[in-house]
């Protein structure tokens, strides 16, 4: 393991013997390959399994970290610039933590872990500056040309959001198509200013859920991505989709914790929606009083 902070060290460890503790009876199952470099996450199949969809799963992370008010302004005015750097990363390609460094002085830790069939991550944006950060949101984008076999102009019938707590493929109706920048779609959740989402096409739906995902070419896999806050739900401007994560600013000296997952999966889709509301029982809709 490379040197590194001992604070980062001591998490990454944990959920390094948490991911690797023994299941009860058996075996561990293989686990995921994960691999960070050039500000490209990747995914792969286990070691000795068959690759998942295009080979693995590609994501731009992070992509930006942006401010508020950014619906209706230009691009280049929301972008924060950042810097990313390997903190460290585990020889079995299990797990690994980054840092980034925003321009304003904000720093964000990333531990990521792989599962069997997920991967999780765990942030820790942190303001150490006697100034109020105008981080409010970040994108990871999760480029899937290779996943679903098709280009920019025919993957959007393989991609899913939920609306009323059903599967909605895209394109959904009505459909967004004037903004700022297009092509792309955005659904921006019941608790965001929609004053505050990607500068593209907004939708008039409003998701019940925070998951989007799409299914591989072959209709045999489902990718699917979540976050805890999330800001948005967006379908973008080359072949990918986007659960990108809210932050809402940081005072001076405050932390916040933010956790998100890439669902990698076999499972139908009714499945796949219950073990995500399991895990983001945040974003489901309040119990209903009798």
């Amino acid at each position: 393991m490379k040197a590194w902070p001992a604070i980062a060290r001591c998490t990454l460890l944990a959920a390094l013997l948490v991911a690797h503790h023994p299941a009860r009876g058996g075996d561990v199952p293989p686990r995921l390959r994960i691999a960070w470099a050039d500000n490209l996450l990747s995914i792969e199949a286990p070691s000795g399994q068959p690759p998942l969809p295009g080979g693995k799963l590609t994501i731009h992370y992070l992509e930006a970290y942006c401010r508020r008010g950014s619906t209706d302004r230009d691009w280049g005015q929301t972008v924060i610039k950042h810097a990313t750097r390997l903190i460290a990363e585990s020889q079995d390609a299990h797990a690994l933590s980054l840092e980034c460094q925003l321009a304003d002085g904000v720093t964000v830790r990333h531990d990521i872990v792989a599962a069997t069939d997920s991967v999780d991550f765990q942030l820790v944006a942190h303001n150490p500056t006697p100034v109020a950060s105008e981080a409010h949101w970040a994108q990871p984008c999760i480029r899937v040309s290779g996943f679903t076999g098709r280009t920019q102009a025919d993957y959007l019938p393989l991609c899913f959001v939920l609306l009323d707590g059903k599967l909605a493929r895209l394109p959904t109706k009505p459909w967004a198509t004037k903004a700022r920048y297009v092509p792309g779609q955005v659904y921006c959740p019941a608790n965001v200013d929609r004053n505050d989402v990607n500068p593209r096409p907004l939708s008039a739906l409003v998701p019940s859920h925070g998951l989007i995902g799409c299914f591989s070419g072959d209709g045999r896999w489902i990718m699917a991505s979540a976050w805890e806050p999330y800001q948005e739900l967006f379908q973008g401007v080359i072949t990918c989709v986007h659960s990108d994560f809210r932050i809402g600013g940081l005072k001076p000296d405050e932390t916040k914790r933010i956790r998100g997952k890439i669902y990698l999966t076999r499972d139908n889709i009714d499945a796949l929606v219950k073990r995500y509301e399991r895990g983001f029982p945040e974003h489901l809709p309040p119990a209903k009083t009798p």
